[in-house]
């Protein structure tokens, strides 16, 4: 089983699809890797050999920031936007979409699932 940055890669799949699997690494970077590399992307992961998995691990590591760095640089990114009291920080601390999406309707994912409203008793 292949490891890269810390991630075990599946079996039995295709090496551009593997890729897919390391916190900041989606299907356009998995190319460029691909093609930085020159392994073959139909490649199953179970097929790569050792220099393969050295030379992609390599590259990610020079080219890219990824899994607990980019985490820990995404997390670092929200406290500043909280500490400056900026609108998207606020969003943030308030627990709210940051990005203009509307919230009349529609913000679940976001504000959590439904609070039913109690009606007064007559």
């Amino acid at each position: 089983m292949a490891r890269i940055a810390g991630v075990d890669l599946p079996r039995r799949k295709r090496v551009d699809i593997a890729l897919t699997y390391i916190y900041g690494i989606g299907r356009t970077r998995a190319g460029e890797i691909i093609e930085g590399t020159q392994v073959p992307p139909s490649t199953k992961t179970d097929d790569l050999t050792e220099d393969e998995i050295r030379r992609i691990r390599d590259y990610i590591d020079e080219h890219y920031k990824v899994e607990g760095d980019l985490r820990q640089q995404v997390r670092l990114d929200i406290k500043r936007l909280k500490d400056l009291g900026c609108y998207r920080g606020l969003r943030h601390r308030r627990g709210l979409p940051a990005r203009g999406q509307r919230t009349r309707t529609n913000a679940r994912t976001k504000r959590g699932p439904r609070r039913a409203v109690v009606k007064k008793k007559r």
